[in-house]
């Protein structure tokens, strides 16, 4: 099981794109999407600081970081997971240990595993610590809890060599085909290449295709043709006689 484009997409919002190594707001260094030394190589304490010149580069950079940290948080939450998910709870799981590492040992996974998904859908804000990440905590509830999905902006922000992020304007804001086309390697700045469209709710519902309409007995009504065809063929064997 994977992230789908829709989780993708929310855990880029949720912790947003810096080119260049930054101080969290724990005060750790970090680069791109989140990235932190926890996660493996490499070390954002010995990153050179500040926003890179080449900008799209660094947006590169950081989704080649985030491609392999990704795979690394879906492989936990597959391990720490006994029980079939939907893919919307699968995503909000892998949202909350991509920011908080605590899949393993938080109370919420107990519950899933036993099966008590209200129960998981309100132990996600046991982890509301700092407070400025209770939003986050909300929104990855109601990801578990309803499959809402976030729907704000992508920024790129940047950031000085001191570690500290510019919020008061992005460099730019990445389109959803763009994130996602960075997130399919190899990425081409190439223009004339097309990137994958983000297919909307409908689209994806039209392209499944449709089962036949069960009656009240649970059978699908296209089922019942063979019965009449034996009949038939019963009622001329009888005749032939």
């Amino acid at each position: 099981m994977h992230v789908t484009d829709r989780g993708l997409l929310a855990i880029i919002r949720h912790e947003g794109i810096v080119p260049g190594p930054y101080l969290d707001i724990k005060n750790i260094w970090t680069f791109g999407i989140g990235h932190t030394a926890a996660a493996g190589p490499p070390d954002p304490a010995k990153m050179k600081r500040g926003t890179p010149d080449d900008i799209e580069a660094g947006i590169e950079e950081a989704f080649r970081v985030f491609r392999a940290d990704l795979a690394r948080f879906e492989a936990d939450v597959r391990r720490a997971v006994t029980v079939p998910l939907a893919a919307h709870e699968f995503d909000a799981l892998v949202s909350f240990h991509y920011n908080t590492g605590g899949i393993a040992r938080a109370t919420l996974t107990k519950h899933v595993n036993a099966g008590e998904f209200d129960a998981a859908g309100k132990a996600f804000l046991n982890w509301r610590r700092p407070p400025a990440i209770v939003p986050r905590r909300e929104a990855e509830r109601d990801l578990f809890l309803h499959g809402t999905y976030p729907t704000s902006a992508i920024p790129v922000w940047s950031v000085d060599a001191r570690g500290r992020v510019d919020f008061a304007r992005p460099l730019r804001r990445l389109t959803e085909d763009e994130a996602l086309a960075l997130m399919r390697p190899p990425y081409s700045r190439d223009a004339s290449v097309p990137t994958p469209p983000v297919r909307s709710r409908q689209d994806q519902d039209a392209s499944v295709p449709k089962l036949p309409e069960r009656t009240r007995a649970g059978r699908h009504r296209s089922g019942t043709g063979w019965l009449a065809r034996l009949q038939t063929l019963i009622s001329f064997l009888f005749r032939k006689d």
